[in-house]
């Protein structure tokens, strides 16, 4: 009796399928969608970035990592420290606690709208918009805003091995021109109780948006919310990731849920954070803004990526 033997040729599917040639070639695809988009002039120290920087950095449960680009440029994690804020506190309080200081519930407004707030009576919709994020702000561990910045970023960088520090310089910048749409949002929170202090709550929500580092190290706190890690309760990160897919990227969210299939959290520092929810975590940096808020070209290369490795969690 004969038998042939056949050799099957492994396939390689999700980030495990990257090669340095095609992440090369998604990379040159994806930067001149920066074209479309605007560097945020919110302060004078964001509107230095040059439109046309882009790096990416990929770490995979596998302990393989990729980067490309202009990894060596450092950025305010800005909106991005929402979605960490958030697990932060489920750490330290739990689930039923923290729900009762912030809701879940996608908005359709934008990121730092009132008249979303007040038609709210005041509780916000979720973590991911200015609103929610100044509330739990006010929550954060710590006697006054330097400290509760000093502890979490501690804890940050010790769970994930990132370097991640406070930018005084961008938040001197963000001090000078203080949002009036944030001072506004801090005070109707004050009245209506959901925040008790409203100077040191806005100073730790700026102080906690002005930590910065590269790619690398936002890949790396990225990991803590992809896959089982030991560090963080599985519950708790299957709840900002699930957060972050509905309302990560504002009103665009539900749009890119679709298109992409990914959890992932934008700040107009030009950081965006994609996660594969067991496989890896995706972080780019592309400092040029659609209308929205969200990078452009961040964006544009991880719908590329999730289409060519097949990344949907939605199968």
């Amino acid at each position: 009796m004969w038998f042939i033997y056949l050799k099957i040729p492994v396939i390689l599917k999700g980030l495990a399928a990257i090669t340095a040639t095609d992440l090369s070639a998604w990379v040159q695809q994806a930067k001149p969608h920066a074209g479309r988009g605007k560097v945020a002039d919110r302060t004078s120290r964001l509107n230095i970035a040059n439109p046309d920087w882009f790096a990416v950095h990929i770490c995979c449960a596998t302990g393989q990592t990729y980067s490309a680009g202009d990894t060596g440029c450092v950025f305010p994690l800005m909106s991005v420290i929402k979605a960490f804020s958030l697990l932060y506190l489920l750490e330290n309080f739990g689930v039923e606690r923290v729900l009762q200081w912030v809701g879940v519930e996608p908005s359709a407004a934008a990121f730092n709208s009132l008249d979303q707030l007040i038609a709210d009576r005041g509780r916000p919709r979720n973590p991911m918009i200015n609103s929610g994020a100044i509330t739990l702000a006010d929550k954060l561990p710590g006697e006054n805003a330097s400290d509760r910045t000093q502890q979490f970023c501690q804890w940050l960088n010790q769970l994930a091995g990132s370097k991640l520090k406070l930018d005084e310089l961008m938040l001197a910048s963000v001090r000078l021109t203080r949002s009036p749409a944030n001072k506004a949002i801090a005070n109707y929170l004050a009245q209506t109780g959901y925040v008790e202090n409203f100077a040191i709550a806005l100073d730790s929500y700026e102080q906690i948006c002005c930590l910065s580092g590269n790619v690398e190290d936002l890949a790396l706190i990225g990991k803590l919310l992809a896959y089982e890690n030991g560090l963080v309760s599985a519950k708790h990160r299957r709840i900002v990731n699930a957060v972050m897919l509905t309302c990560g990227l504002y009103e665009a969210s539900a749009e890119f849920a679709v298109r992409i299939g990914l959890p992932m959290k934008s700040g107009i520092g030009g950081g965006l954070l994609a996660t594969i929810p067991g496989e890896g975590a995706i972080a780019c940096y592309s400092p040029a803004l659609d209308t929205v808020g969200n990078p452009v070209a961040g964006l544009a290369f991880v719908e590329t990526l999730a289409q060519e490795l097949d990344l949907s969690i939605f199968g």
